[in-house]
């Protein structure tokens, strides 16, 4: 029986390794990505990213000079527009900008992830245009009242290139709050039904941490398959700043479950260890005063008298 015990235990503890990463992924699917507030929570840092906002500024820089002719001029108006971006994503009034644009595309990115319905979501750059050319007039730029502001965009996500992907996360948003649920209830009951408790307490956090560390390798495995699946026109480098934004939580989610797996596992070692340390001592002390006492309940003889009666 304790055998058949141990085996089930162990088996819970193997989907438990299993499970603890897809549940981190099915939390972030549901709260970060498909929230608003966090999804735009996750994408604020990119306004400071140096790769994001070269990339802004060049997306910015060349769809103006489209519509502005500057004829001989061309390349010192392109050095002051693409400045003019630069300077402007350095302001509070970029990041706000930045915040308003992401928070209108994420209607389009959850659908773009979700459903097979979905289009291309883009970062639509009107807002920061607006404040360029805002920028650009007050320094008396003479052509500045020529910059249009319309439909220049910055491609998140390409529906069509998602494919498995697509409905993988599918998978885990639905999934939820139920998937960690299960884990955890598979977590109490590998403890529960181990013969040896606290060993399985140990095993436990190594489960954790091996959980953690596929956390880790999915998400870095993903990240080097979504950059190698990017059409050929996208800056990889902002690419890469997008990507990195958006699994923050999940990098920062494995080191803390590897941290505190490995930690609980050897803790829980250590103090096994030192209970046994002291209980074999005591079991020591235990025996040796069995044997005093017994040789005071019965004294040997002492040597014969050797003159006799």
């Amino acid at each position: 029986m304790r055998s058949l015990l141990s085996a089930v235990s162990t088996v819970l503890l193997v989907l438990v390794a299993v499970l603890t990463p897809l549940s981190a992924l099915a939390v972030w699917a549901e709260r970060e990505i498909g929230d608003p507030d966090g999804y735009v929570s996750a994408m604020a840092p990119l306004a400071s990213d140096p790769s994001v906002q070269n990339a802004v500024a060049d997306r910015i820089t060349d769809e103006v000079l489209t519509k502005v002719d500057a004829g001989p001029f061309t390349p010192a108006v392109r050095e002051l527009i693409h400045d003019a971006v630069l300077s402007f994503a350095a302001t509070d009034a970029y990041k706000t900008a930045w915040n308003t644009v992401n928070r209108a595309a994420h209607t389009a990115v959850e659908q773009a992830l979700t459903s097979d319905d979905g289009d291309t979501a883009s970062i639509d750059l009107g807002p920061v245009i607006e404040q360029v050319k805002r920028q650009l007039s007050a320094e008396g730029v003479p052509f500045a009242d020529q910059i249009p502001i319309g439909d220049i965009t910055i491609t998140i996500v390409e529906s069509q290139r998602l494919g498995v992907a697509r409905e993988v996360f599918d998978a885990l948003q639905i999934a939820g709050v139920w998937l960690p649920v299960t884990t955890a209830l598979l977590a109490v009951a590998a403890v529960l039904c181990a013969p040896r408790r606290r060993r399985a307490l140990a095993l436990l956090g190594c489960a954790l941490a091996v959980g953690g560390a596929l956390l880790l390798l999915i998400v870095r495995v993903g990240r080097a398959v979504a950059l190698n699946d990017l059409p050929s026109d996208l800056d990889r480098p902002a690419a890469g700043a997008v990507l990195d934004a958006l699994t923050a939580s999940l990098r920062t989610t494995s080191w803390w479950l590897m941290g505190v797996g490995l930690v609980a596992a050897v803790g829980i070692w250590w103090l096994g260890r030192r209970r046994q340390t002291a209980q074999d001592r005591q079991t020591a002390q235990d025996q040796a005063h069995d044997r005093a006492g017994k040789a005071d309940d019965h004294p040997g003889t002492g040597p014969a008298d050797p003159e006799g009666p």
